[in-house]
């Protein structure tokens, strides 16, 4: 499966925007997803994960509240829904996606398909 990820800007603090990562040349049914943020000079970080088999989530408890992971079954895509954000939270963004993910949710080397990252600005 291919991974495209959009809806990266500039936005405020406080503001909101929602990170799409959309899935072709198969569907995510079987599939972890999982959204990762790696700031200039930082390692890939975990974000937010969805195990699409039972729809349970995962965040990282520095977005938790913040942010929501969810899949729109119709265009077969993961979002990520981002309110009240912080100059902090400014990042590449990247999905993945994997089977048989489930206790390495927050590791990046258990994802084998990536998106190409969005950058999220967040100016205060």
């Amino acid at each position: 499966v291919q991974l495209q990820a959009s809806g990266g800007g500039l936005v405020q603090a406080g503001g909101s925007l929602k990170l799409s990562c959309a899935a072709s040349g198969g569907t995510f049914r079987t599939y972890t997803v999982g959204w990762f943020r790696q700031a200039p000079g930082k390692e890939r970080e975990f974000v937010a994960g969805i195990l699409l088999q039972n729809m349970r989530t995962y965040y990282d408890d520095s977005v938790k509240g913040r942010f929501t992971i969810s899949r729109d079954n119709a265009k077969n895509e993961v979002n990520l829904q981002m309110n009240s954000l912080k100059p902090e939270d400014t990042a590449v963004y990247y999905c993945g996606a994997g089977r048989h993910i489930l206790s390495t949710i927050r590791r990046p080397s258990a994802y084998g398909n990536w998106g190409q990252g969005t950058l999220v600005t967040v100016s205060s």
